[in-house]
């Protein structure tokens, strides 16, 4: 049979076949969990979703959470869920793995769940605390100012000497 592997997942596509291993879905990356890991993801999604508006997709290997922009993202990994949360500080605490700036005002939180009872207080204070920060941040979004990034080549008119101004002209003769 003619068909070709697929360059990225390696997986065997037939000629004439439709395949497009881009496209993930929730149930995709969380299908292979333990049962721990299952409840403690569909705790997580469930507490988050309650919080109001917002997106909840899977981009690539992570489910996202965004309001304007993602304010936290999942990993499913084989023995723990990877969440990273995105506040306005770092956190301190035996539950934070790393903390680390992601931007001017951002920093991105690891934690790592290994079970249903983790995904409660203070990890869902945090989660809280980052949706409504980003839909703060959101709305405070500064409209962003023309920045000056260096000098022009020629001084501004007022100041400008006269040799710059060039050699004065005669005055032209009135007839």
């Amino acid at each position: 049979m003619a068909g070709r592997e697929c360059y990225h997942c390696k997986q065997w596509v037939e000629e004439g076949q439709t395949h497009d291993c881009w496209t993930t879905t929730e149930a995709a990356l969380t299908n292979d969990l333990s049962e721990d890991l299952r409840e403690a993801w569909e705790r997580l999604r469930e507490t988050a979703a309650d919080f109001g508006e917002q997106r909840i997709y899977a981009s690539h290997n992570s489910i996202m959470f965004a309001r304007k922009s993602a304010y936290c993202f999942v990993r499913p990994k084989r023995s723990f869920l990877e969440m990273w949360i995105f506040l306005g500080r770092p956190l301190k605490a035996p539950q934070v793995r790393k903390a680390e700036a992601t931007s001017k005002t951002k920093f991105g939180n690891l934690i790592q769940i290994r079970h249903r009872d983790e995904v409660e207080a203070p990890i869902t204070d945090w989660l809280r605390e980052a949706y409504e920060f980003g839909g703060v941040q959101a709305a405070k979004a500064p409209a962003k100012k023309a920045v000056r990034r260096g000098r022009s080549s020629a001084p501004p008119a007022a100041k400008r000497t006269a040799r710059a101004r060039g050699p004065k002209r005669a005055a032209r003769p009135r007839r």
